[in-house]
C-alpha cells in the first residue's frame, strides 16, 4: 500500500469539511486517489479498520452529502480524466472519470478537442469520426455547472431541460465502481436485470452480491429520493442516485446526443402566479420542441432589480419593469425555422389566454441573446446566495433553507398554494424559481435571524410531509444526503427505510460508505 495516498487531515483542509449546503463536519483524514487501482487500495486499508468513507467530488451539493461524519474523506477531484469513446448505431459514449467538471466537458465536447494520448486505439478510430460528425452534447444541465459528473450520478442530478431529456440517470450507460471492501464491479446498462425485486451483482473477483429490494413505490414525479428500485430494474440504476453509500464509483460512461439545428429561449411575463401556473398548463400540451419550462416569483425578480440598481457585477441584466410580476422561460429546441416559428406563435397565443402581454415577451434567437438570458436565469440563485452570506456575517449559523420538493400533476396547484398560505402565515423572507414544467419549484427561504431561521426549518418539514401525502418527491433533483434523511423516514415509512438499510449493510456490511446519506444520522454537523 502506497502510505502517501492516505494522509492526516489538517488545517489545511477544512475546505474539505463543507461543501455547498454550508454545513461544516469533521474527520481524521484524506486523500486524492488518481486512479481506479489507487481507490481500491485506499477502499481495502480502511476497510480493515471499518473507517467511515465520504466520498467528494467539487462539493456542489446542497444536501450535505459530501460533509463528512468523522472518518476518512475521499476526494475525487484528481480523477478528471477523459478515457476515451465508442460509437455504436451512431451514438457516441464517452468514458470519463467521476472527477470531471461538467463545465469542462461540455466544452470539449463542443470544440470536438479531447487529449486522446492515453486513449487505446479502438478510442482513437472513433475519435476520427467524432470530429467529423454533427457536434454532440451531454444534456443535464444542473445549475451548478462546476459539479462533477460522479456527484451528479451520485445524486441523479437534473436541471432544466431534464423538463424534455430527462434525468442524469438516462444518460449513464456504464459504471465501474469499488465497494467498501475494496472489491469492484462494473454494469453496463441493458445487461443484468433483477428478477422481481431480488437482483444480483457480479463482482470483477467473481465473487457476488445478492439484495432484497425495497418494497416500495417511487413517486410519479421527478425524483431524486433514496434508492431508484422496482422490479426487474436494470443493475446501473441502483448505483445512480445512491448519495455515495453503495459504492466509489471509478469510470462513467455517458451517452451524447447531436446538438439541435436551433436553440430558442422564450420569456414570458405575467402579473400573478396563477397566469404563469396557467401559461405552463398550456404549454405542457406541446410534446415536441420545448425542453425546459423554468419560473421565476415575484420576489426573485425584486430581487434581480435590487441588485441591478446597487452591483455593478448585475449591471448587464435587462430592466424590468414593475409591470412585470413573476416570468416563465421555456426553451425550443428545434431542427428548422419553421418549427420554432410554430412553437413561437403557439406560445405567444398561450401567454395571452392565460393573462400575459406577448409584446412583452423576450426571445433569444442569437447566441449573444441565450447567453443574456443565461446570465438572467442563473442571477436568481447567485443573488440570493450572496443575501444569505451578508445575513451569516450577523448569524453565522443561519443558511438559505431551500426546497427541493415535486408533485404529480394533479397536486401542483394545490401545492403552491400551501406555499402561498404558510409563507404568508409565517412572514418569511423568499424567493422561488425553479423547473415548473416537471412541478418542481425551488422555493428559497431567506432567514433574517436565528428564528426565521429555526421558522423556516419547520416550515420546510411540514412541506416534506404534505407532499409525502400527495405522492410526491422529498428531494426531487438535490439528491438526499444528510440534510433530507429525515424527510425520506417520512416520504417512505420507517419500513421502506429499513429495507434501504438492509439493502445497504449487503454491500456495505460495516456502513462505511457516505455514513449519515440517506439514513438519519446518529450526530448532527454544526
Amino acid at each position: 500500500m502506497d502510505q502517501t495516498l492516505i494522509r492526516k487531515l489538517v488545517s489545511a483542509d477544512e475546505e474539505y469539511l463543507r461543501d455547498e449546503s454550508k454545513k461544516v463536519g469533521h474527520a481524521e483524514s484524506i486523500s486524492f486517489p488518481e486512479t481506479h487501482e489507487q481507490v481500491c487500495q485506499i477502499m481495502a486499508e480502511l476497510f480493515e479498520s471499518g473507517t467511515s468513507v465520504t466520498v467528494q467530488g467539487s462539493r456542489t451539493g446542497l444536501a450535505s452529502a459530501a460533509v463528512p461524519f468523522g472518518g476518512h474523506v475521499l476526494n475525487m477531484s484528481r480523477m478528471d480524466k477523459v478515457l476515451g469513446m465508442r460509437a455504436e448505431n451512431d451514438n457516441f459514449y464517452i468514458t470519463v472519470q467521476p472527477g470531471v467538471i461538467l463545465q469542462k466537458l461540455n466544452k470539449a465536447i463542443a470544440a470536438r478537442a479531447f487529449d486522446t494520448s492515453a486513449w487505446d486505439e479502438a478510442s482513437q478510430e472513433v475519435y476520427k469520426t467524432f470530429v467529423q460528425a454533427p457536434v454532440q452534447m451531454f444534456t443535464p444541465d444542473p445549475t451548478e455547472s462546476t459539479a462533477t459528473i460522479g456527484g451528479m450520478v451520485a445524486c441523479n442530478a437534473s436541471g432544466a431541460r431534464s423538463y424534455h431529456y430527462g434525468p442524469t440517470r438516462n444518460h449513464i450507460q456504464a459504471v465501474r465502481g469499488v465497494l467498501a471492501n475494496g472489491q469492484t464491479i462494473s454494469l453496463s446498462r441493458g445487461q443484468i436485470f433483477a428478477k422481481g425485486l431480488e437482483l444480483t451483482l457480479p463482482t470483477e473477483q467473481g465473487n457476488s452480491i445478492t439484495v432484497k429490494l425495497p418494497t416500495y413505490k417511487m413517486p410519479e414525479c421527478k425524483n431524486a429520493s433514496g434508492y431508484y428500485c422496482c422490479a426487474d430494474m436494470d443493475a446501473i440504476d441502483l448505483l445512480i442516485g445512491s448519495d455515495g453509500t453503495l459504492a466509489v464509483l471509478t469510470e462513467i460512461e455517458l451517452s451524447l446526443m447531436p446538438v439541435p439545428a436551433l436553440s430558442w429561449g422564450v420569456t414570458c411575463f405575467f402579473p400573478q402566479e396563477i397566469h404563469a401556473a396557467k401559461y405552463t398548463k398550456l404549454a405542457k400540451q406541446i410534446k415536441e420542441g420545448i425542453v425546459a419550462i423554468e419560473y421565476f416569483d415575484p420576489c426573485a425578480l425584486d430581487i434581480l432589480r435590487k441588485q441591478k440598481a446597487e452591483s455593478t457585477a448585475f449591471a448587464g441584466l435587462p430592466f424590468l419593469p414593475d409591470s412585470y410580476g413573476c416570468a416563465v422561460y421555456t426553451e425550443l429546441h428545434c431542427e428548422t425555422e419553421d418549427q420554432a416559428y410554430e412553437l413561437l406563435e403557439a406560445l405567444s397565443g398561450y401567454c395571452a389566454e392565460a393573462g400575459g402581454n406577448p409584446d412583452n415577451t423576450w426571445v433569444a434567437c442569437s447566441d449573444s441573446d441565450r447567453d443574456m438570458l443565461h446570465f438572467f436565469r442563473h442571477a436568481v440563485p447567485e443573488s440570493v446566495n450572496m443575501q444569505v452570506e451578508r445575513t451569516k456575517h450577523t448569524y453565522p449559523e443561519v443558511t438559505k433553507v431551500g426546497g427541493d420538493l415535486a408533485v404529480p400533476d394533479e397536486y401542483f396547484e394545490e401545492l403552491l398554494g400551501i406555499y402561498d398560505t404558510t409563507l404568508k402565515e409565517e412572514g418569511l423572507q423568499h424567493a422561488a424559481w425553479g423547473h415548473i414544467g416537471d412541478n418542481h419549484i425551488h422555493v428559497n427561504i431567506l432567514p433574517r435571524d436565528m428564528d426565521e431561521y429555526s421558522r423556516g426549518k419547520a416550515l420546510l418539514a411540514k412541506w416534506a410531509a404534505e407532499v409525502s401525502r400527495m405522492g410526491g418527491a422529498v428531494s426531487a433533483e438535490h439528491g438526499v444526503g444528510k440534510l433530507k434523511a429525515p424527510f425520506l423516514e417520512v416520504m417512505y415509512g420507517t419500513e421502506h427505510i429499513n429495507e434501504m438499510a438492509a439493502l445497504k449493510a449487503t454491500f456495505d456490511s460495516k456502513w462505511m460508505l457516505g455514513r449519515g446519506n440517506l439514513f438519519s444520522p446518529q450526530e448532527e454537523v454544526k
